[in-house]
């Protein structure tokens, strides 16, 4: 089945549902942790990347943020500090992810008992509208 991207192009999907669209984008198992580190971690370059806990394999993420750059969720350009490295930004796109990596965190820390809350977790179980509004901000502060 293809459709109508709101961009003008044509896409290849499994099916209609807006779910199934979705997670064609981002439904593996590697590209939300890679927005979580932008978002929340603040990490931009493929080596910060390469240091999270959960230790991506190389091929593995230089596959993702070329899917994520390719489906506008991220954009990448030449450090200024050193030509010779990229740093990687959310997009507009990218940012509207928020709520679902904080709806997530929060549906992980409620049900596995070995992920416990830490400080934005604390405070997503205080005032989760409060602090998705305070993320945004933020977010739209750092990447505009």
């Amino acid at each position: 089945m293809q459709v109508l991207l709101k961009s003008g192009g044509m896409e290849k999907v499994r099916s209609d549902c807006p779910i199934s669209c979705s997670l064609d984008v981002f439904g593996d198992r590697w590209s939300l942790l890679i927005i979580r580190d932008i978002m929340l971690r603040g990490k931009l370059s493929y080596s910060e990347f390469l240091e999270s806990e959960e230790k991506i394999a190389t091929n593995i993420l230089a596959n993702r943020l070329s899917v994520l750059e390719a489906e506008n969720i991220l954009s990448k350009r030449v450090s200024p500090a050193n030509k010779s490295k990229f740093i990687y930004s959310l997009t507009p796109k990218g940012i509207d992810l928020l709520p679902i990596i904080i709806e997530i965190m929060d549906w992980g820390a409620k049900y596995h008992i070995n992920c416990p809350r830490k400080e934005l977790g604390k405070k997503i179980k205080k005032d989760k509208a409060g602090a998705i509004k305070e993320y945004f901000a933020k977010l739209k502060k750092q990447f505009s």
